[in-house]
């Protein structure tokens, strides 16, 4: 079951929590719930994808993309990630959800996305994203620009580099 109620606090509350610059961290914080977890009683391995949805919508809202988006009719998609589970999260458990912007190029914006519990990381994911229009890819600087930030320049570091590079080769049959 799709976590609404967990979506509408986040668009709800943005309100309450001050805007943030496309290169600021978001931290959002959340319980593992009922709906969240697997037969082991841990939240669900899909469940982290959801809720890293919920961690770039907030950074949307927050920046003021999510106004654009709307005014421009335009959308959001997400053509990869990279995630890597280290420890599990038990029913009912405190965690945090942290997402940034840690690179940009002409097409792409990179996130790192993290789950955080108690101090000690959880889940680590790496995330490319776009905006979209009715035409294609929105450009990212055209995208910066509508923001009101055309100065931010955040180069894309090798290991990013290398994990598009790599996923340019596999083999999608």
């Amino acid at each position: 079951m799709y976590p609404w109620c967990r979506l509408a606090k986040v668009f709800i509350t943005k309100n309450r929590r001050k805007p943030l610059g496309v290169t600021d961290v978001s931290v959002l914080k959340s319980r593992v719930c009922l709906t969240d977890i697997d037969p082991f009683m841990e939240l669900n391995n899909g469940r982290y994808l959801t809720l890293f949805d919920f961690g770039r919508y907030d950074v949307a809202m927050r920046t003021g993309l999510w106004k654009i988006l709307m005014k421009k009719n335009w959308g959001l998609m997400v053509a990869g990630i990279s995630i890597r589970y280290r420890y599990r999260l038990r029913l009912f458990r405190k965690f945090e959800i942290h997402s940034q912007v840690v690179a940009i190029d002409q097409r792409w914006f990179y996130f790192e996305q993290k789950i955080i519990s108690k101090g000690k990381l959880h889940t680590s994911a790496l995330v490319r994203t776009t905006v979209t229009s009715s035409k294609g890819l929105v450009p990212t600087q055209e995208v910066l620009d509508a923001l009101g930030q055309t100065d931010v320049k955040m180069p894309v570091p090798k290991w990013i580099e290398d994990w598009a590079k790599s996923d340019k080769i596999r083999p999608w049959e």
